[in-house]
């Protein structure tokens, strides 16, 4: 079975601890050399699949760009989580009621959504077809790097927690650039597309 290495994106323009970054903050200089600071990679990946969002695309075009491997894919599913447009460009300090009020209630119905943003069900389902995808798209490509967002990685993670892996991401996030092995266990097959009840 061919192993699925999990990135995160350097640092981008405007992060701060608790800000949600518009869709398109970019990597900073900081976050390119992070990233180059991140190389050698592991020798078994022969491709890279990545996230549309700007600040991993360009994270792994500069990793394609220094070692030479494919960007094979880029796939929404590795998005990262979907915060509402509300909190976009706001940090913990200037977050509006509505949210507020989400995130004290998000855990205990996973399945509720602050506007236009995706409920920790939407994001666990997601992730698993994700997994999925990575199992598909190393089958035919060898050992990959997928390039992606700490709470998208985090969830993709811990799976077997369910929605509920979205805190466990949040808690423990990947830091920038940081190169993490996915767990086996957390690898589900092509066959596997449903989320579990």
């Amino acid at each position: 079975m061919a192993d699925i290495w999990l990135m995160r994106h350097g640092a981008y323009e405007g992060h701060r601890p608790g800000y949600h970054a518009p869709h398109e903050a970019a990597l900073t200089q900081e976050g390119r050399e992070q990233v180059r600071r991140s190389l050698p990679l592991p020798d078994d990946i022969t491709a890279i699949v990545t996230s549309p969002i700007p600040r991993a695309r360009q994270t792994a075009t500069l990793v394609s760009h220094l070692t030479g491997l494919p960007i094979v894919a880029t796939s929404g599913l590795l998005a990262e989580w979907r915060a509402p447009s509300i909190v976009l460009g706001r940090t913990a300090e200037t977050y509006p009621p509505a949210y507020r009020a989400w995130r004290a209630r998000r855990l205990a119905n996973p399945s509720l959504r602050c506007e236009d943003g995706e409920s920790l069900t939407d994001l666990h389902t997601r992730a698993r077809r994700c997994a999925a995808f990575l199992h598909h798209t190393s089958g035919r490509h060898g050992s990959l790097l997928a390039v992606s967002h700490a709470l998208l990685l985090g969830v993709l993670s811990h799976l077997q927690e369910g929605p509920a892996a979205f805190t466990t991401a949040a808690k423990a996030p990947l830091q920038f650039a940081e190169t993490r092995l996915l767990p086996a266990h957390q690898r589900v097959g092509p066959d596997v597309r449903r989320p579990a009840r």
